[in-house]
């Protein structure tokens, strides 16, 4: 099958889409026929060499696909079904997955708009668990107009809680649209976040990574109120807790997230799609922020 490789770090050239031999479902998994698999940047950090050593190495871990095989104590699920899902053994993008956590993909989504899901819906849920986030609780998302930010906004309006959203004035209008208070961020945003919430917020999530979590830490009123996606070296010197999939995930996130679509109270913007064998230019795309949304590879 066709997968997305590199055997060496570096950029976006170093991506090669090679031959592999197809996956092939274990217990309680199913293999999909991959049509859409998203790209996030866990990626090129993969490929740049920030996360692990070891080569060559496939990538993806999401992906949307028509079920052609079934594992061993599988129910409910049938060959020919289109799902959603995450695993793909850090190759979902390819032609097959094998996916371990799986959900019908509802008519309201096609491929893509499904594949845009998983990953970005499962670290905004498990950041606002981590960050105990609630009905009457106000919480401040900081990054709060890309996907996760989006995810994790509308997640903690479904929950019942206040959102205040640090987004470039341009997001505004659509944050709005999500059910956040939009404000500026940069220079006087913890002034601007008093103005409409003078006792500061219960909690606050960094989406952004952009060197604030002073600033966070000081709303919130204590670090322990605080959780970061995206600041790790920042976590460790301010005693903010950095949520990974490590932390045990919210997989029911996907389910989630494609019930309220069906309901009209969910959205995750595709911001452009590649075909697979344009992975480096989706890799591009990502990493110099030309593009908002989600990126996402089309298979097939």
């Amino acid at each position: 099958m066709k997968a997305a490789q590199f055997s060496r770090f570096g950029g976006p050239e170093v991506l090669e889409i090679v031959n592999l031999p197809e996956p092939h479902a274990g217990p309680g998994e199913v293999r999909v026929r991959v049509r859409a698999a998203g790209v996030n940047a866990s990626d090129w950090k993969k490929r740049s060499g920030q996360m692990d050593e070891g080569l060559p190495q496939t990538l993806g871990y999401e992906a949307a696909g028509v079920v052609d095989e079934i594992g061993d104590g599988v129910e409910g699920t049938r060959l020919g079904d289109a799902v959603v899902g995450m695993g793909g053994g850090g190759a979902a993008q390819a032609e097959y997955a094998v996916l371990s956590t799986w959900v019908p993909i509802p008519d309201s989504l096609d491929f893509v708009g499904a594949a845009a899901l998983p990953s970005t819906v499962e670290t905004a849920a498990r950041a606002l668990d981590q960050l105990g986030v609630a009905r009457d609780v106000t919480i401040l998302i900081n990054g709060a107009s890309g996907s996760i930010g989006s995810a994790a906004v509308q997640f903690a309006v479904a929950r019942g809680a206040r959102v205040i959203g640090t987004a470039s004035p341009a997001t505004h209008d659509y944050l709005r649209s999500l059910g956040a208070e939009p404000v500026a961020y940069g220079e006087g945003m913890v002034e601007r976040v008093r103005a409409i919430a003078p006792e500061g917020v219960d909690s606050a999530l960094d989406v952004a990574g952009s060197g604030v979590l002073p600033e966070l830490i000081d709303l919130a009123g204590g670090a322990e109120n605080v959780v970061t996606i995206a600041d790790v070296a920042g976590a460790r010197q301010y005693g903010v807790h950095f949520s990974s999939g490590g932390d045990g995930r919210a997989d029911y996130a996907i389910a989630l997230a494609t019930r309220l679509i069906d309901e009209g109270r969910f959205r995750i913007p595709v911001g452009k799609t590649f075909p697979l064998d344009d992975i480096a230019e989706a890799h591009r795309a990502g990493e110099s922020n030309v593009v908002r949304g989600k990126l996402v590879l089309t298979v097939g």
